[in-house]
């Protein structure tokens, strides 16, 4: 039977400078997931069964493959073709668990338990969305699709049946807090807001909350600016107003996907002279980061990118480690129900074979046994089909129902083994 693999890095094992080097944007991410599934000759471990999760904090490719090392393998192959990074670069960064790990991690970080912010609410959405993704493309397969699907069922119950996503549980709500801690009062701050995604509209609803009455939000997309404007309130502006706007802004807050920097040294610079020097803060909370770090270096320019938001969360997690046991308690019910299932499917195609099998031995003999007894009418006929069928059903009633309760043991397989060693089977069954 074939593992569940899960290769990945996040924020806690890689800096954000190789995060972002390895990020996938929409199209990207398409893209990848195509060429990792369709490739098999050349990635014999992944076939079409994978998801991509990949967000400003991690990225997971999650597959099904014959064991951990050729899973492992397939991923780092996939990240130097897409990204033209050697494997050196990012290989002592990545984790790799197989089946019962795999699986808890991926519900717990569906429900928040491996979030920077504990009990995030955005993480639950990209899970959903890195599924709907996979399907859409048609590589999901039945085993992951049924994985995040009950990773999904985990994070929704985490967050409707205990209060881990009480108080700040989103960046973008801890971006608008560490706006508050640099201003103070934020009334009467001018904010600007670049992208229109979910983040940055979780941005705005933070600032409108903590009543900012100057907010600006800047796209590539002046729609997508206008629409989240009308929303909170805000004044649009189209992208080629983005230097102007630095010209007033005492905060900026970055969420875009641009794949690189949107804020470079050249143009803050020219900014900063013509405000002569006035402060100008950046909040990046983009990955890859839309601020580049050497605007850092300018006098009156402050950057702040997403891991510099730790600090910030330390002080709103109390209450939230003390739910911390119950998420996990739901996390490992889940897993429970999804492993039960997930053992179960090495013993289906035994038992779709076992029942292949006689089933078609008992049409030859019914056939072979109304051909010696041409008197019989149809509804004779139709008596001994039936008596045959029962037969074979009783007979197989028992074996089927062993392999069953035993499929979610540790030692299942070797019930199917033997059930095919003394049956005779061919080897033939249903593909995960």
């Amino acid at each position: 039977m074939p593992n569940i693999v899960l290769v990945g890095l996040n924020h806690k094992v890689a800096p954000i400078e190789l995060r972002e080097k390895l990020a996938f944007g929409t199209t990207s991410l398409v893209d990848a997931l195509r060429r990792f599934g369709v490739d098999n000759s050349g990635n014999p471990a992944c076939g079409d069964r994978v998801v991509i999760l990949s967000t400003c904090n991690r990225l997971e490719i999650y597959t099904v493959a014959s064991s951990g090392n050729s899973g492992h393998a397939a991923v780092c192959s996939l990240l130097e073709d897409c990204h033209g990074e050697n494997r050196t670069s990012f290989q002592p960064y990545l984790y790799t668990h197989t089946d019962e790990l795999a699986v808890g991690h991926l519900f717990s970080v569906a429900a928040g338990l491996d979030s920077m912010v504990l009990g995030e609410q955005e993480i639950l959405g990209q899970v959903t969305r890195a599924m709907e993704t996979a399907l859409t493309c048609g590589v999901a397969g039945k085993v992951l699709s049924s994985l995040f699907r009950h990773a999904i069922e985990a994070g929704k119950r985490a967050r409707t049946e205990t209060g881990i996503s009480r108080g700040t549980t989103s960046v973008s709500h801890v971006a608008v807090e560490l706006a508050g801690k640099i201003y103070g009062d934020l009334c009467s701050c001018r904010v600007l807001l670049v992208g229109a995604g979910e983040m940055a509209e979780l941005a705005a609803q933070g600032l409108v909350e903590c009543g900012v009455a100057d907010l600006s939000i800047l796209n590539r997309t002046r729609e997508r600016a206008e629409r989240l404007a009308s929303q909170f309130g805000a004044r649009p502006l189209a992208w080629e107003e983005l230097d102007l706007a630095l010209h007033w802004a005492d905060i900026v807050i970055a969420s875009t996907g641009a794949p690189h920097a949107i804020f470079r040294r050249e143009n803050v610079g020219q900014a900063l002279r013509l405000r002569r020097l006035r402060p100008l803060f950046f909040i990046d909370i983009a990955v890859p980061r839309n601020v580049e770090p050497a605007v850092e270096g300018l006098e009156g320019a402050y950057r702040y990118d997403i891991d510099d938001l730790e600090r910030v969360v330390e002080n709103s997690l109390a209450e939230r480690r003390r739910e911390v046991p119950r998420v996990e308690a739901i996390v490992e019910e889940v897993r429970e129900g999804f492993m039960a299932w997930y053992r179960s499917l090495g013993v289906e195609p035994t038992i779709v074979d076992l029942r292949r099998q006689a089933h078609a031995i008992r049409e030859v003999e019914v056939e072979r046994a109304l051909r010696r007894l041409p008197e019989l009418n149809d509804g004779d006929r139709e008596i001994v089909q039936g008596m045959a069928r029962r037969i074979v059903n009783k007979v197989l009633h028992h074996p089927t129902v062993c392999l069953k309760q035993h499929a979610s043991s540790s030692n299942g397989h070797e019930y199917a083994e033997v059930a095919r060693t003394l049956f005779g089977l061919d080897g033939r069954g249903d593909r995960h």
